[in-house]
């Protein structure tokens, strides 16, 4: 027992100390500090919360104050009076940039998409890029469009970055710049259309150039060819970090749902301008360039059979089907081109009906980071589209972008025999042409395939009122976003969602 009674009190003693000693830890930094402190009150003070706010003030670089950085060197004239008091100055931090934004223009081939991208790339804030994803389609030619889809996208995700080594990965086989490990070694020369690119055609990338970038007008091809040397792709990646906003056009990729991971992604900032037009005149457009097409067609027909998969689930919801219209007509004889343009624009108009569908069921922040445009209505109120297109993409209104975009819309003819040159036409031609030069079966054919996209959009079928199709009925675009609210309020349940 009393062994046991002598361990306890040990035990306690040794807690005291242990106690004590764990005190007077705590309390000797405190004392260290107090003295310390009373020993450097003279020399240190600690800064007031307003001057702190005012080192870093949103608002001050919000307004673009410039920054300022103040040297310590008293033998330089004029030094600050910081200086010349015996204190330190201070550093303000850089102002807040504008955020870059990204603009992909969504088309399909011949609906007048070079034209709208021409815009862009006359105006001096912008960074064009025409149809870049060519170089994909045509190195995995023979291929499936849908299957390529996710590559579209990620390729775009890299030349909105200003990244274009991506660009090596589908250079042709003979091409040395094929074996690179870096873009280092490819060039300008490289890129699909960058004979009429305006930052490509013009100092600093081409000092030789006749025009300079700010100055509004067409780049003649051969002019640029002869006169701007091949650069390397790094100095364009430099380049196009300068600018504001990177525009892409391209007419490959056929699913608005496959940008949404780029429209969530906050450093991208992007939007999407959508550009629509007549199906029976893009028929007809295409029908002049048929064989420039045929490669590009039958790559969209490769994803027919799931197309008819689509279309056959709309058709048993009833979205828009036209009564007495054969989905699933068997194809006339004709020309094997005809066969192909013809199934491959079937093809389109569904896509063109799925984006529709999706756009107007989408939730309101991917609406605000998209827009529709009808071709009819940008040729022919060119003023009033583009100061629109242009306050979506955040870019000033340019009277010289105006009588440019009015002078290439009130041309003499509609340059048939040229149908890819970005030149200036009659604008009421272009409209009206296909009804002209289109048979009566032609234009039903092209109604049945494409009637419920066309209904949505407003454009009116043949035997009904209005039925030329023409832009002139809906000013401003204003009623074919009306009508598309209306025509699918009874199908928001089977719209695909996000």
């Amino acid at each position: 027992m009393k062994s046991r009674r002598r361990r306890r009190r040990q035990h306690r003693k040794l807690l005291f100390l242990l106690v004590l000693y764990t005190l007077v830890l705590l309390l000797l930094p405190y004392v260290l500090d107090n003295r310390k402190g009373g020993e450097e009150a003279g020399v240190r003070r600690c800064p007031s919360l307003s001057s702190s706010l005012g080192v870093w003030s949103l608002e001050a670089a919000a307004a673009g104050e410039k920054e300022e950085t103040k040297t310590l060197t008293g033998a330089e004239a004029g030094a600050p009076e910081s200086l010349q008091n015996g204190s330190y100055s201070v550093r303000r931090p850089p102002p807040l940039q504008r955020e870059k934004q990204h603009v992909y223009l969504h088309a399909t081939w011949r609906t007048g998409s070079s034209f709208l991208g021409e815009l862009f790339n006359q105006h001096p804030d912008v960074f064009y890029l025409y149809e870049p994803m060519w170089h994909l389609w045509q190195a995995l030619y023979p291929g499936d469009a849908e299957s390529l889809q996710g590559a579209l996208r990620d390729m775009l995700r890299s030349l909105f970055r200003c990244d274009f080594s991506v660009l090596r990965l589908y250079s042709p086989p003979g091409d040395p710049a094929a074996s690179a490990p870096t873009s280092a070694n490819l060039t300008t020369a490289a890129l699909f259309g960058w004979k009429t690119n305006k930052v490509i055609c013009s100092a600093p990338l081409c000092p030789g150039a006749p025009k300079p970038r700010a100055e509004v007008g067409l780049i003649d091809g051969a002019t640029c060819e002869r006169s701007c040397p091949p650069v390397a792709l790094r100095a364009l990646e430099a380049e196009c970090r300068k600018y504001p906003v990177v525009v892409i056009k391209d007419v490959r990729l056929l699913d608005l749902g496959v940008l949404v991971p780029l429209l969530r992604d906050p450093g991208l900032n992007l939007k999407v301008i959508q550009l629509f037009r007549d199906p029976r005149a893009v028929h007809n457009s295409r029908l002049k360039s048929k064989q420039a097409l045929v490669r590009e067609s039958i790559q969209v027909l490769r994803t027919r059979q799931k197309a008819d998969r689509f279309h056959r689930l709309l058709f048993a919801q009833g979205v828009g089907a036209r009564p007495g219209a054969s989905l699933f007509r068997a194809q006339p004889p004709g020309p094997r081109a005809d066969f192909f343009l013809s199934g491959a624009l079937e093809v389109i108009c569904e896509a063109w009906l799925r984006d529709l569908l999706f756009a107007g069921s989408s939730p309101a922040w991917l609406r605000r980071r998209y827009t529709r445009l009808r071709y009819e209505d940008l040729v022919q109120e060119p003023r009033t589209q583009l100061a629109r297109l242009l306050r979506f993409a955040g870019l000033p209104i340019l009277p010289d972008l105006e009588g440019f975009a009015l002078n290439m819309t009130r041309g003499s003819g509609y340059n048939a025999d040229r149908p890819f040159l970005i030149s200036a036409r009659d604008a009421r031609e272009a409209v009206h042409a296909w009804k002209e030069r289109l048979s009566q079966e032609q234009v039903r054919q092209v109604e049945a395939s494409c009637g419920q996209a066309m209904r949505l959009l407003a454009y009116p079928l043949s035997g009904e009122e209005g039925g030329g199709g023409g832009a002139e009925n809906f000013p401003e675009g204003k009623a074919p976003a009306e009508k598309l609210k209306k025509e699918g309020e009874g199908t928001t349940k089977q719209r695909p969602r996000i």
